[in-house]
């Protein structure tokens, strides 16, 4: 058989590139980072006309920061830096081993799983950092960059989205496989020609499960997030009383709110990383007791919950949803503490929130306590609460 010679064809040289994208997500799992994709620099027109919508319908209604301007601005990651060349969606998962409610006897409050360790804001950071001088080492060279974390004026799920990092879940939040929606989101953007990667073709499909799940219907369609209604704006970032209506579809919750993440069969199934800096140095940062929450003082409340994201919501937040907490959760043993925090608590959130929770139980002893602050208090607000909680006696 005769053989016929081929020519000898030159093996083409690795596209520079692709060879530096994979290097720097190398780099970036070197560093702590879970998962990293890249996109461009290019804006997000179809963006703002729906970012313009959310404010118009009320749905940021209280986040003062979420301007018009400021969504604009967003949706175009050069206004961030005109240099950059690159976006690098990167995260850190953070759905550790859950330390489990003490059988104890006390109630306990619960906190959101990415509050349970340090400041994300500043992990993510410290990481980005770190793989930026990585990087800057790896080339030999100064690398212009700018990192940003959820604070920055930039929309991270979107960046990420269109890397392909993970794609958006029924329940707003990015679904990252593997991880699902347990991810905290940062971004690097970079002064060098990456190879994008190409967005996810998936979706929920028919599920619901999250929008029928949400306390308080926050949910209110697919994609979409009524803030003012849902518990985490209402348990963080609300400064003043929480509405009525929202109060008794609470629970437990004192800081955040896990419950459409619970649900979803996709983070349900996620994989849960050994990363410490998520585990709960003690108790009290994942399952609080709510008596200790309701009578901590200043010095106890930066004592326990300092480096973590907890000290957002101020200790006379932290009271004030400890108040509502008893109100759904406690039992009689408890009317002592409420009484104890309406007739003497410094603060008027916790005051007014434990009439509430009072006029929840009833009993002679809260009828008395509570006619007492309707008389006495020296805040109108307060006493207005404590005749609104005497009417349910009735």
């Amino acid at each position: 058989m005769e053989l016929t010679a081929r020519p000898l064809l030159p093996i083409p040289s690795p596209d520079p590139r692709c060879a530096l994208t994979g290097q720097v997500k190398l780099l970036a799992a070197e560093c702590g980072l879970s998962v990293a994709r890249v996109t461009t620099m290019d804006p997000f027109p179809a963006l703002e006309p729906l970012m313009l919508e959310h404010i118009a319908a009320g749905r940021v209604t209280g986040m003062d920061w979420f301007t018009p301007e400021r969504a604009v601005f967003s949706t175009a990651p050069r206004n961030l830096h005109p240099a950059a060349r690159s976006i690098l969606a990167v995260g850190i998962a953070y759905r550790g081993a859950d330390p489990g409610l003490p059988d104890d006897g006390q109630p306990r409050g619960r906190i959101s799983r990415y509050a349970w360790g340090v400041d994300y804001h500043k992990l993510l950071k410290q990481r980005m950092r770190t793989l930026h001088e990585r990087i800057e080492a790896h080339l030999g060279r100064p690398v212009e960059a700018r990192l940003l974390t959820d604070t920055a004026r930039i929309v991270d799920r979107a960046v990420s989205a269109r890397a392909g990092l993970g794609w958006y879940g029924k329940h707003s939040c990015l679904i990252v496989p593997g991880f699902g929606s347990w991810v905290l989101l940062g971004e690097l953007l970079l002064d060098l020609e990456l190879e994008p990667d190409q967005p996810l073709d998936r979706d929920c499909g028919s599920c619901t499960i999250c929008l029928n799940q949400c306390p308080t219907g926050a949910l209110v369609a697919p994609y979409t997030v009524d803030a003012p209604r849902c518990l985490s704006f209402q348990t963080i970032e609300q400064r003043g009383a929480i509405p009525h209506e929202i109060r008794p579809r609470l629970g437990a919750w004192v800081f955040g709110c896990d419950v459409c993440q619970e649900v979803c069969p996709y983070t349900g199934a996620a994989r849960k990383p050994a990363d410490p800096a998520f585990t709960p140095a003690r108790i009290e940062q994942a399952y609080p007791p709510l008596r200790w929450l309701l009578t901590m003082t200043e010095d106890e409340f930066r004592e326990v919950y300092r480096g973590t994201p907890v000290l957002r919501a101020k200790r006379r937040g932290l009271a004030r949803n400890a108040a509502v907490a008893l109100g759904n959760v406690g039992g009689e043993a408890d009317i002592p503490w409420l009484i104890a925090a309406l007739d003497g608590h410094d603060e008027l959130l916790p005051r007014g929130h434990a009439a509430w929770a009072l006029g929840r139980f009833g009993g002679a002893a809260a009828r008395a306590a509570l006619d007492r602050a309707r008389q006495r208090d020296p805040d109108p607000w307060v006493r207005e609460e404590a005749t609104l909680a005497l009417e349910t006696f009735s």
